[in-house]
């Protein structure tokens, strides 16, 4: 169980180091002037890229994080309403990535329409789910 608990922790690691790094880029493409097509064709590439990555990084997370709970039973039984909200908290981080990818698909279509300001504060967003998820697991607040 300790592997699995461990390859859990560092593709969740890894998969939001892509969730914080994304929206920055975004930051970056709504700054980009029009007339800077290689800075913005630059951009959206990286964007992409790292897309994918985390992407990639999200299934092994979420599937390590499903064998924990289905297989080893962490998180069943009474005094466990702490998984109840980080499985919650987990759906959200879900949308947040999802969300992410219809942002990159607007700046593809050159359809955003939102300003830089907005992204920094949209990239503040997964820094709070994860804080919340790591307070949930390690304190357990509703056991």
């Amino acid at each position: 169980m300790l592997w699995v608990k461990s390859l859990h922790i560092v593709f969740v690691a890894s998969w939001f180091a892509g969730l914080f790094y994304l929206p920055r880029i975004f930051v970056n493409l709504a700054m980009v002037p029009p007339e800077s097509v290689a800075e913005r064709e630059r951009l959206l590439l990286m964007a992409r890229k790292l897309l994918r990555f985390t992407t990639l990084i999200a299934v092994p997370a979420l599937g390590l994080g499903v064998w924990l709970w289905a297989g080893y039973g962490i998180g069943w039984g009474p005094g466990n309403g702490w998984m109840h909200a980080k499985l919650a908290i987990v759906v959200l981080v879900i949308g947040y990535h999802h969300a992410c990818s219809r942002m990159l698909t607007k700046f593809e279509q050159n359809r955003n329409t939102r300003r830089h300001v907005w992204f920094r504060w949209f990239n503040e967003v997964p820094v709070i789910l994860m804080l919340i998820v790591v307070v949930l697991v390690v304190v357990k607040p509703f056991s």
